[in-house]
Formats: structure tokens, sequence, C-alpha cells
């Protein structure tokens, strides 16, 4: 089968979302972990984490275009310039999924979706307890793409856990 440019733009929205999204093969889910400035935990699923060079350690992930909907992950990115990016486990793949839903600022996604938060000495962001593999980031960079009005945003490792087991 073969899909020209014309027949990807023309195909219904959910269905392109999912096909392109698919072209590049597996990609791992992550939860990302800020903190608002008031103090209110934050957690997000992406899909769009890659790492950008070991020396310096540096991973990127992307934003969706910003519109009218709040993201509070990037906000509370900025604000702070940190968070921690977590690794989804089967035993908990649904409630990683709920994160995406569009909670008040003011509602943790911990409590909602059962999730566990952890804090670490010297990273205000919280983990995600369950996870087996888990990293802060400070912020670096924030590059737009203004071919589709997405953002390129860079971090480096401040810490890494990284489960016995």
């Amino acid at each position: 089968m073969k899909w020209t440019q014309a027949d990807i733009r023309n195909e219904d929205r959910l269905r392109r979302l999912n096909l392109i999204n698919s072209v590049t093969g597996i990609k791992p889910a992550n939860l990302i972990g800020t903190i608002s400035e008031e103090g209110v935990p934050n957690l997000a699923i992406f899909s769009s984490v890659f790492h950008l060079g070991s020396n310096p350690a540096l991973i990127g992930f992307n934003l969706r275009p910003q519109g009218e909907l709040r993201r509070g992950t990037w906000l509370n990115f900025q604000q702070t310039g940190v968070c921690t990016i977590n690794t989804v486990e089967a035993s908990f793949v649904e409630n990683a999924h709920y994160t995406s839903a569009k909670f008040d600022a003011s509602v943790s996604e911990f409590d909602a979706v059962g999730l566990t938060e952890e804090y670490q000495t010297g990273c205000p962001a919280p983990f995600v307890l369950e996870s087996r593999l888990k990293y802060s980031l400070s912020f670096e960079q924030a590059i737009p793409i203004e071919l589709n009005g997405t953002t390129l945003v860079i971090g480096s490792i401040q810490s890494l856990y990284i489960d016995d087991q």
C-alpha cells in the first residue's frame, strides 16, 4: 500500500494521528513529573522522549502546540527548571494513560490516577515511586518548531535511579 502526502493529509484526523505516530516504530511511554509554584504535583504521559547525547547527558521531548489548552507540565518545567522522567511499567499502563485527561490545575494527577509521589534529595519535582527507571532533568533550552507549532524541550540529566532488580 502506498500513501502519498495528499492521502495522509486527507485522512481522518484520528487515523492520521495513529498512522504517523506509529511509523517511526515502538516508542516507550514515559511519565513526566513536575510541581507547580503553588506546590501541586503534575504528571503527564509522553511518548516523545528521546536522548540527544551522552556528554553532556541531554534528553529531549516534544510538546504539542500550545493553543488554548493549559499545559501544566510545560508551565511547571519553565517555572521551576526541573522535571522527572519515569518509565511506564506494565503494572500501571492504564493509570499512566489516564494522566492525559484534562484535570484542573489544583488537582494532582498522582492522586487522580492512583500513582505514588516520590521525592529525592535535591529535586523538588516528584518521581513516580512505581517506576523502575527514572531520572531528573534541569531545563536547558526550548526550540519552537514553526512548521507545526510544537516545541522541542531539552534538559540535562541531574540524577538517575535504576531499580536494582
